[in-house]
Order: structure tokens, then sequence, then C-alpha cells
């Protein structure tokens, strides 16, 4: 993988940078739309391709490991052909899973035993088979295994899972140099800072996963329930760390607003399912707020979902339409409602990556903040 900083705004940490990967370039800021299980869920191929038009997007090891299986994906040549998806594809290592397991699963220095949550059988991941998986699964990007702790964490608790998180990590990177590629393009490999929301663990945390020389560079174990404030001080100790010229990925984050302030403190990816699960549950982000389509307000306005026309849906479709779908839980409700939102997502940090190029981010993002927390 290539990293190349274009830009940087003056006011802010916001850069503006180009990703070459093998399956193409990728524009940051950006957005993956999480496609857990080799789908973004409710969206044809063609619609995210031709509407959505995601640089990059996101796949999961614990799910696509248990469904289809990795023989499966190693059989169809990856998760690029299996999927007919030409563009590069990130894969997260499966610890946030093991995470939200927490009543099924045991974690020992080894790795992490857990059930799984389709038929009960018992399951093993070490950084060694996860490496191994990711492998298999054949992301352009993929993650190291690593624990991510809940919130509120103990304090020693978080600082005992941070080692063990090194320690994963450099087991991990170990097994990956015995670990020959399976597919006809190279893989690029991101370790994860943790530490929970304590300074001083989260400034140890980046300083190790620094030392290490990766080619770019992940933060978890936020957006997991603490204050936005937290998530912000957090992401600040990190990126002062973190090597400025290599990418830095936010795990799991997360609303229109986080994203536009955490670009500001210096990062480059995010992820999250909120787009595509609040879409399909009838709420709807646009620059001017959030649109509950459930409430009998919509009821008889025939204007278009969304003016600004982002995806075909908005002009297509009117809010009254949409709000009649949700009411009959009509499946095309949820399918119009994730198309809009994704397209949104993306119009987002596209709109912050032209404003960082023109130099005028800041005062941007600050009008966007405040509009986009109105609820219509």
């Amino acid at each position: 993988m290539q990293f190349k900083l274009e830009a940087k705004d003056v006011n802010s940490k916001a850069r503006a940078g180009t990703m070459t990967l093998d399956h193409g370039t990728v524009e940051t800021p950006i957005f993956m739309p999480v496609g857990t299980m080799g789908t973004v869920k409710g969206v044809h191929q063609k619609e995210l391709t031709d509407e959505i038009n995601p640089d990059i997007i996101l796949g999961n090891t614990y799910h696509l490991y248990l469904r289809p299986k990795t023989q499966i994906l190693e059989k169809a040549g990856g998760l690029h052909k299996f999927m007919n998806w030409d563009r590069p594809i990130l894969t997260d290592s499966g610890g946030y899973q093991v995470y939200s397991l927490s009543s099924n699963r045991k974690i020992k220095e080894e790795g992490v035993k857990f059930k799984s949550h389709i038929d009960g059988s018992f399951h093993v991941f070490t950084p060694e088979n996860v490496m191994e998986i990711q492998r298999t699964i054949g992301a352009d990007i993929i993650m190291a295994f690593d624990e991510c702790t809940p919130y509120p964490c103990d304090y020693n608790y978080a600082r005992r899972s941070m080692h063990m998180t090194h320690r994963w990590l450099d087991r991990c990177i170990n097994h990956l140099d015995k670990t020959p590629l399976k597919y006809d393009y190279n893989q690029t490999f991101f370790p994860i800072v943790q530490g929970s929301t304590y300074k001083d663990l989260r400034k140890q945390s980046a300083e190790y996963i620094a030392s290490v020389g990766a080619e770019g560079n992940a933060i978890g174990g936020l957006s997991v329930g603490e204050p936005a404030e937290e998530m912000y001080a957090m992401t600040e100790v990190v990126t002062e760390i973190l090597p400025e010229d290599k990418p830095r990925y936010l795990m799991g984050v997360g609303t229109p607003i986080n994203i536009l302030e955490n670009i500001a403190l210096g990062i480059d990816m995010f992820d999250c399912v909120m787009p595509t699960r609040n879409g399909r549950n009838g709420m709807l982000f646009t620059a001017h707020g959030t649109m509950n389509m459930k409430n009998k307000k919509w009821e008889d306005d025939f204007s278009p979902i969304d003016e600004m026309g982002i995806t075909w849906v908005d002009t297509a479709y009117s809010k009254a339409y949409l709000r009649h779908l949700f009411a009959s839980n009509e499946m095309l409700a949820r399918q119009i409602g994730t198309i809009h939102n994704l397209g949104f997502y993306m119009w987002l940090v596209r709109e912050a990556r032209k404003h960082i190029l023109a130099g005028d981010f800041t005062s941007w993002k600050n009008t966007m903040v405040k509009q986009m927390d109105n609820r219509l």
C-alpha cells in the first residue's frame, strides 16, 4: 500500500490523502460501508457501485468464518470474487464481535474460545489463526486480533487487556511473516490502539503501535457507549502520537457529527453500521438534520426525500411514500433508507475532503455540525 498526504487544514488536524491498493485507489477521508457478511445489507452491488460509490467496503472475519466458512471463500478465489466486488475491502479481525459476545466467550492469553451465535458450536480465535482466516478471505487491508474492552472499564482490566492486545499483535506479525499470500495481490496489515478511556493507557498503546512500523494504524475500543467528548479526547491523544505519513482508521465511528469532529482530529478512515441500521429503521440523515420517516408529519408531504438528490432514491420517491412504506413494513422502505443514508455519508466525507483541499474545512465543518444537529 502507498499513502500520499495531499493537504492539511491550517485550523485543525484534518488531512486529505490517497491510499493506493492493488484493487484501487482510496481517497481520504473515507467512510467504508459495512458489508459484514459479504453484503452491504439490502443493497445490490450495482447500486453500491453506481449510486453509493464507495472506494472501499468492510467485511467481518468472525461472520465470514462462520458463514459461508473460509473453505468456501478459498474455493471462490477470495471474497472479492465471491461477492463480485472489484474495489478494495478491509476486514475487521473479529475482536469486536468477541467483545459483543461477552456471555458466550472466554478470553485467555492463548486466544478466545467462543460459542457460535448460529448453532452454539465452539470455536477458538488466536492471533495466528485469525491471520490465516484473513489471508483466505483476501481483503486488501487486514486487522490485528485485539480485545475490545467494554465501557465503563476498570483501569486495571483495561491495562491488562491492552498489554495482551500488544502481545497478540506481536504474534500476528510473526505469523503473517510465515503465512504466504493466497491470491495474486498484496494485503496491508493494520495494528489497533486500545486503552479504554484512560489517557495514559491510550498514549502507551499508541506509542507501542507506532513502534511496529505498520503501513497504517487503527484506533479501537471507542464508540462503545462512552460520551462523545471522551471519544474525541482519546482520539486527540492518539493522533498526536501515530505517524502522520500513515493512514489512521477510527473503528466503528459513528454519527455524521462524530465523523466530522474526528476528521478535524486527524482521522482518515471510518466505518459504522449506523447509516445502514438507522436507514432500515426509518432514521434518515441529511445535511440539515435527521428525519424519522415513521413520524405522522410526513404522511402528506409529497416533496422529495432529499432535494440534494445525492442518490437516485432521494428524488424518485416522496417523503409521504417512504413514510407509507415504513408504516406498511415494506422491504422497499428499508432499501431506500439504506441507499439514502450511505449516499449521504459518502457525500459528507467527500465534501470534507474538498474543503480540506480548498483550505476552508474548519468553517464548513462548524456550519455542518450545527445544521446536522437538528431533528426535522
